[in-house]
């Protein structure tokens, strides 16, 4: 007779909270949004502005092709968020571009995909808080000087809610981005309505930045404010490196995150362009053209306030987009060993702390390289956003080519065309704005890629000397020699031995004895009281004639493993461990000296015994 169980190991015993999984510290959809898109959603404030000042070059004839460049900007839009999709289903486990490449492009590919989002997250913090800042400092002008200091302020504000984790930080930039999301929608639904502008009080008194002599509108023209256009899709990638971040089903939730964010973007950059066509707005010197698409369609008043505090609240936390993306693109990098493996470890509350950290340190670094100032950052900003979109666009074409799955041709044409736009941009984005600073993307693109292939080659040489992978001997039994350093008899001095007797089958108390005359008397004391105490271990003297404790004793460890192979050699150094934080500094620092010069001396097994007072 054979009885048939079933258990149930996640049945939860009635009356018990049901173990935390970490599920609640991750993204739905709607807070995925919030946390992983605010760079896509601000760049409205920036992206069609960038397409106005370069057609402006060809006067208010140029200013005609606004709405085409737009259209193709939001056909680039629509294939990249059709494509991250996929990319999203195919590797679940986040990375974008950077996965995609590692698959179907080889590791040095994947590594400059991995360097181009590194740079462009890290510009990202630089170029939102800056641009944020600046806003602030054009409504209040007596800010202008503090503005470093304003941006630092913000950062700081901006990495501590994001040590909280994801989910709270998603829930603290929710009602920023709503009130923005919805005031441009509600600037654009006026807008239409309005046959003419309703004021112009914004623009007024300030010089035009038409070209007075107007050159002809070229290819070349129109693949310019094309690549300077296509700033505004910055950050659509972050939710397909961000895919681990997201409550279960992680996939159905990052794809419909990924699909929001585009429907709302596209719709958000058309229905501007076509209000700039439709007031015949040119661009002037120090306002916005979203400041002057305000004031057009809903007057000079309350409305237009909202939304300028709004773009300026919105540009300085769409820093966030980093601190959701590239902590887990950085964790990826660990575990494939191309970066340190610190990278690679979780806090409470699903937080990659370290690259938190680190993220917030080298932004800080940009901002005070840069004085606060967004112009400094701007020429560098994009580029190596676009260099790992043409690389997922054609991983995802060898991906398509290899799985040739129902309907394959048609994904990889959609992913080739995106290639081919996404490649144009970047090469047209790099020329023109070479000169203005992109050089130094151009150079730090390649150091990094060398900074991850070194990183990995010495985790290579550490494995190789660990055996990582290989069946390791049997482990076997030395005879163990422990040896305990001593300066005095105290209650720790007790403890110290009673801890080094239960390691190991002989226990050596070592002391240091120096010439002076006042180290000598010391030292009989020691040995005097050694005698009456008579613990049953022998007290090592170890005469040194330079006041220095580790170098004697890892001197004497070493004669100790020469003399009997074969033996293991512990040094336990007892330290008491004081009750208040302060009260470290009242401490000599004895025992990291010892525990130094023994490590880097010999290869004695270090044990540091804590007595806590």
């Amino acid at each position: 007779m054979s009885v048939l169980t079933t258990e149930q190991p996640d049945a939860v015993p009635a009356g018990e909270e049901p173990p935390d999984t970490g599920e609640r510290h991750r993204l739905t959809a709607v807070t995925g949004l919030a946390a992983l898109s605010l760079d896509a959603m601000a760049s409205v404030a920036y992206g069609p502005e960038a397409i106005v000042l370069v057609l402006a070059a060809a006067g208010a004839h140029g200013l005609g092709f606004t709405m085409p460049v737009t259209l193709a900007i939001a056909a680039l839009l629509a294939v990249l968020v059709a494509s991250y999709r996929q990319v999203i289903a195919a590797f679940p486990d986040g990375g974008g571009s950077y996965a995609v490449a590692k698959t179907h492009l080889g590791a040095r590919t994947s590594l400059v995909a991995a360097a181009s989002l590194v740079l462009d997250y890290v510009l990202n913090v630089a170029v939102a808080v800056t641009a944020g800042v600046a806003a602030l400092t054009s409504a209040f002008p007596s800010l202008y000087g503090d503005r470093l200091w304003l941006c630092l302020a913000v950062l700081a504000l901006i990495t501590g809610v994001n040590l909280r984790g994801i989910v709270e930080s998603a829930k603290a930039f929710i009602v920023p981005t709503v009130v923005f999301v919805g005031s441009i929608f509600v600037l654009i639904a006026v807008g239409l309505f309005r046959s003419h502008p309703v004021s112009t009080v914004t623009a007024a008194g300030h010089a035009s930045v038409l070209a007075g002599n107007a050159s002809s509108v070229g290819a070349l023209l129109l693949l310019k404010a094309f690549a300077s256009g296509c700033a505004a899709l910055t950050g659509v990638e972050a939710i397909a490196n961000a895919v681990p971040s997201f409550r279960v089903p992680r996939v159905r939730r990052a794809q419909r995150a990924e699909v929001a964010l585009g429907a709302v973007l596209g719709l958000m950059l058309i229905g501007l362009s076509v209000l700039i066509g439709r007031f015949h707005l040119q661009p002037v010197e120090g306002v916005t053209v979203l400041a002057q698409l305000a004031d057009a369609a809903l007057g000079h008043n309350w409305a237009f306030y909202i939304i300028q505090f709004a773009t300026v609240i919105l540009l300085a936390l769409s820093a966030n987009t980093s601190f959701g993306g590239l902590p887990v693109l950085l964790k990826l990098l660990a575990r494939d060993n191309y970066a340190p493996h610190v990278f690679a470890l979780k806090a409470d509350r699903q937080v990659h702390r370290h690259g938190v950290l680190a993220l917030a340190v080298v932004s800080a670094a940009l901002l005070v390289f840069s004085g606060g100032d967004t112009n400094t950052l701007v020429p560098m900003f994009a580029i190596g956003v676009f260099v790992g979109f043409t690389i997922a666009q054609v991983g995802m074409v060898r991906h398509w080519r290899l799985e040739k799955g129902p309907g394959w041709r048609g994904k990889a044409l959609l992913n080739g065309f995106g290639a081919i736009l996404t490649g144009i941009a970047a090469v047209v984005v790099t020329a023109s704005k070479f000169t203005e600073g992109a050089w130094l993307i151009v150079i730090a693109l390649p150091l990094l890629v060398v900074a991850f292939q070194t990183v990995h080659r010495a985790y290579g040489r550490i494995g190789e000397r660990l055996g990582l992978g290989r069946i390791p001997e049997a482990p076997h039994r030395e005879r163990s020699l422990v040896v305990v350093p001593v300066s005095t008899l105290s209650r720790l001095t007790s403890e110290a031995l009673s801890a080094a007797s239960s390691l190991g089958d002989e226990v050596r108390a070592v002391t240091v004895c120096y010439p002076d005359p006042e180290d000598r008397a010391q030292l009989h004391a020691l040995e005097r009281a050694w005698a009456d105490w008579d613990p049953g271990v022998e007290l090592v003297r170890l005469s040194c004639r330079r006041r220095t404790l580790g170098r004697p004793i890892a001197a004497y460890v070493r004669e100790v493993a020469a003399a009997e192979p074969g033996t293991q050699v512990t040094v336990l150094i007892p330290e008491a461990e004081p009750e208040r934080l302060w009260q470290r500094l009242l401490q000599n620092q004895r025992g990291a000296l010892v525990a130094h010069a023994v490590r880097r001396e010999t290869d004695a097994v270090i044990c540091r015994l804590r007595f806590r007072l």
